[in-house]
């Protein structure tokens, strides 16, 4: 057999290996941008309710309005190119919004007794649940990528490929405990 085509033939294989790799790191990395896409939908969400709920509270706390102008002016920035630790940082965003709101509302207990108040509360738990799923989603699909890339073979494409870790949502003192924003 000719030297040339089995060198020919060994290059073919280990160039259909390399794209088979490459396809599998564009493929996990989606995935991981996806489940980035659904936290910010959630966070984006939770941002909304609280904004409506904000509109709401203004028919009852006419002299917080300014107060109340500075809360909404937040929204989230997060999107699928986004960073475990830029989720961290407008989650930081989002509970000070939170505690600011918490302060204007103490004053109306009629507010606080309203059934928009209420519902809307609810439905900020309900985006707060589904975010703290979406970061495990997120989290258990980083753990497929990063074994991944550190496999042999796999771990010497990767980094010519421009493929690395990808940073995990860690615990911290605020998300040990699930926020309930009911009173």
């Amino acid at each position: 057999m000719n030297p040339s085509i089995i060198v020919i033939a060994i290059l073919a294989v280990l160039a259909i290996f390399a794209i088979s790799i490459y396809n599998n790191l564009v493929r996990k990395n989606e995935m991981i941008e996806n489940a980035m896409s659904q936290i910010a939908a959630q966070l984006q969400s939770r941002w909304d309710a609280l904004n409506n709920l904000i509109d709401a509270t203004k028919d009852y706390a006419k002299y917080e309005s300014e107060t109340l102008d500075k809360i909404t002016k937040n929204r989230t920035n997060i999107d699928r190119k986004s960073t475990a630790s830029d989720v961290n940082e407008e989650e930081n965003e989002f509970r000070s919004a939170m505690n600011s709101f918490y302060a204007v509302a103490e004053n109306y207990p009629e507010l606080k007794a309203s059934e928009i108040y209420k519902k809307t509360m609810d439905s900020i738990d309900k985006y707060e649940d589904n975010v703290r799923h979406s970061r495990m989603i997120y989290n258990d699909t980083v753990t497929s990528f990063n074994r991944y890339i550190k496999s042999f073979p796999q771990n010497l494409f990767a980094g010519s490929f421009g493929f690395s870790d990808k940073g995990y949502f860690k615990n911290d003192e605020n998300s040990n405990e699930v926020p309930r924003f009911n009173s």
